[in-house]
Order: C-alpha cells, then sequence, then structure tokens
C-alpha cells in the first residue's frame, strides 16, 4: 500500500531535496516548512523590518502586532489562560536553561530534583548543573522494558524532598508518551513544580495545559514546522511568579539607574534583548498552518506510517528497537553493525537519518547500546520514502554483514 501525504506539496524544500537524490527521514532533529512560514519571513523582511514594543513609526508598529499575534496563537494553541504565559525562548534549551536559572533561589541543600532516565541532555544537564550548585540530589526514575517511566518506582522515589518534577512528554529516542497524568499529580501532591519538556510531544497533537495541569510546558518552533531559533516556554500564572530575572538588558528593564533597576514581569521580563523577530511572526504562521489541517487526518497517515516502518524492521534480522515506539520515530541497533557505519552507507544512499546518541548518552548506556539509527518521520513524508530507506538499508546491510 502506497501512502501518500496529502501535505506534501506544500512543502518546497522536499522537491529540491529529492532533485539532490536526498529522502527526508529526520523531522525529529528539524522539520522542513510550509509554503505559509516562507511566505511569512519573506513578507517581514520584504515590507520592514524593525524592531519591536518600543518604536512608534509604522514598521514598528506592525511589526509588534505581529510578533504579539503569535504570543496569541501560542497560548490558543496550548489553551493557556492568557498570552501574558508565553513567553518566547531561543528553544527548548534556553528554557529549561531559564527555569533552572530563575527557579534555583527556591532550593536548599538536600532538596531533590526528579527526572526521568530518558531525557534529553536538554532536560537533564540544566537541572545537573543546579544540582552541583546548590548542593541538591538529582533522582532518576528508571524505565520499564516498554521505554515508559515506571510509575511503581517513581511513587517510592517521589517523596517530601522533591522540589522538581521535569520530564519529557514524548521521548526522541524511544517514541512513546510518558504517563503524565499520573506522574504531574504525584509529583504535585508533594508540593514539587512540574516541568514538562514537549520538544517531541507539541509536533504530534494539541495539547491542553490547563487540563494537563503542569506548571510549565515548553517546544521549539523548528520541529513544529516553523522557523529556527525560537520557542514557547508556558508557565502557569502562579509559577511564573516564583521565577527570578536570569537575563538582563535591554526590553526587560523597567526603570534602571547607574546602581539599581527594576523589571518588567513576564512575559518581557524574561525577553531580554532583541527577540527572533521574524521566527516569531514564521512560528505564527506555522500554528496557522497547523490549525486548518485535520487532526485526526494528520494522525492517521502518521499512524499508518509508523505501522510500515515498524512492520519493515521487524521484518529484517539482527534489528533492535529501542524501547517500543508507538509513534513519529523508531531507533535501533543491529547486531554485529556500528551505527555511525550504517548511517554513512545509508548517507551515500540519500537518505537522511540520523545516528548516534542522541543527545542522550545517559539511556544509551542504560540500555547497553553505544548508539543508534534513528528514523523519524513528519507529516509530509509518503510511503515511498521508507521503501527507498528499506532498499538502501538492505544494501548497506550486504556491505556491512
Amino acid at each position: 500500500m502506497s501512502l501518500i501525504s496529502p501535505w506534501r506539496s506544500d512543502f518546497p524544500a522536499l522537491s529540491a531535496l529529492a532533485a539532490e537524490g536526498q529522502t527526508y527521514l529526520d523531522s525529529a532533529a528539524t522539520s522542513q516548512k510550509p509554503q505559509p512560514v516562507l511566505d511569512a519571513l519573506l513578507g517581514y523582511y520584504a515590507s520592514g523590518a524593525a524592531n519591536v514594543h518600543r518604536a512608534q513609526h509604522l514598521p514598528g508598529e506592525r511589526a509588534t502586532r505581529a510578533f504579539e499575534g503569535t504570543r496569541m496563537r501560542a497560548a490558543q494553541w496550548l489553551n493557556a489562560a492568557n498570552p501574558a504565559e508565553i513567553l518566547f525562548t531561543r528553544g527548548v534549551t534556553e528554557a529549561i536553561n531559564l527555569l533552572a536559572y530563575g527557579l534555583e533561589h527556591l532550593f536548599q541543600p538536600g532538596d531533590e530534583i526528579a527526572i526521568s532516565a530518558l531525557e534529553h541532555h536538554a532536560n537533564l544537564l540544566p537541572w545537573q548543573q543546579l544540582v552541583l550548585r546548590r548542593q541538591l540530589k538529582l533522582v532518576v526514575l528508571p524505565l520499564d522494558d516498554r521505554g515508559l517511566i515506571d510509575l511503581e518506582q517513581a511513587r517510592q522515589l517521589i517523596g517530601p524532598r522533591t522540589r522538581l518534577l521535569a520530564v519529557s512528554q514524548l521521548s526522541n529516542v524511544l517514541g512513546r508518551w510518558q504517563p503524565l497524568t499520573e506522574l504531574l499529580p504525584l509529583a504535585r501532591s508533594q508540593g514539587a513544580i512540574t516541568v514538562v519538556d514537549g520538544a517531541q510531544g507539541a509536533v504530534h497533537g494539541r495539547h491542553d495545559v490547563q487540563a494537563m495541569g503542569c506548571d510549565f510546558y515548553t517546544f521549539s518552533s523548528h520541529k513544529l514546522y516553523g522557523p529556527d531559533g525560537v520557542g514557547v516556554l508556558y508557565g502557569r500564572n502562579e509559577a511564573l511568579g516564583r521565577l527570578k530575572h536570569w537575563q538582563f538588558g535591554g526590553e526587560m528593564v523597567h526603570t534602571t539607574g547607574y546602581q539599581t533597576a527594576d523589571f518588567h514581569g513576564a512575559p518581557l521580563g524574561f525577553e531580554a534583548g532583541t527577540p527572533a523577530i521574524a521566527s516569531v511572526i514564521g512560528l505564527g504562521a506555522a500554528l496557522d498552518y497547523l490549525g486548518n489541517l485535520e487532526a485526526a487526518t494528520i494522525a492517521g497517515h502518521e499512524a499508518a506510517l509508523h505501522a510500515k516502518l515498524l512492520a519493515g524492521l521487524g521484518a529484517r534480522d539482527g534489528v533492535r528497537l529501542l524501547g517500543a515506539p508507538e509513534l513519529a520515530l523508531a531507533s535501533f541497533s543491529i547486531d554485529g553493525v556500528h551505527s555511525a557505519d550504517l548511517a554513512h552507507l545509508l548517507t551515500e544512499q540519500g537518505i537522511a537519518v540520523r545516528a548516534g546518541h542522541h543527545c542522550a548518552m545517559p539511556l544509551m548506556q542504560t540500555l547497553g547500546v553505544q548508539g543508534a539509527v534513528r528514523v523519524s518521520l513528519g507529516l509530509y513524508n509518503n510511503g515511498d520514502d521508507l521503501e527507498r530507506f528499506f532498499a538502501a538499508l538492505d544494501k548497506a546491510l550486504e556491505l556491512l554483514r
């Protein structure tokens, strides 16, 4: 059965890549962009770029209106209570660093921060370094055989000293939704702050942050079919009030003299300096584009592609899947084959996949592998993309075995 994406023609880069003999299967790292996003970027620059918020002239007013329009769209996308709960960052990495520094004053030596064993470095290293700075304890929640956070063990490990829980919604290596419905209330019952890394999860479905009940939720534009260099950090109003400022400069200051200053609250107080104006505007276009698509149709197409990917990998001898992926991607190793060698031979055949530790080195150590090849899917992929991947994989394995 040939799986045809009805949205493929909306992404001009795919035709350009195909002309170069490239098959793009690395959307979990970054996605291609639809034409409306490209139009928004060109429209901003071609009509007169300007800085936002303070300028009284027409180009500045126009840029500010478009910029703040994206804040409203992001709030609607996540069902935030109001747009002031949306902060723009450079991405998920900066958002989590913002939280690690902005919340640091709340921790005392001996307090605990809980993460899971599957976290991307972006949701590990900021907390690891906070632990070292403040003499805290980092508690790592183990996984079960499917790649899910083990809830029974989590109930034992999250306790009265837990001050913060930070977990990914969807693993970039294991491809499974994590049990946030159980985990977040467990942390809240101990009075802990809850942080959800939605870098992968935001791409695959709309998520209601009020229903989720987290204090903070973050995602990156470049994975959600928008431009790079910008991310969204949602913070529940009460949780935002606990943040201290962490970067200082223009835009975020209310008044200052030479010796002292006072600062705006959220959101502007956490957006120091000139922001990524064009990228924010482009993100607004991406949210508009996705909002006009039928979510159930996208989910059905992605599910069919994923089933084809798993079936093809399962039909080949020696393939070891990491975890039990349920959507979007599959990471795998092959007995007796180094992932870097396999990726090199796939690359030579025009197959764009990713190999290595996927910014999750401790997870790879836990799983007992040095690295893995990851195939990741976007809504624009066709079944033919996977057929080309499987053909290239078979040729590569003939050479490597």
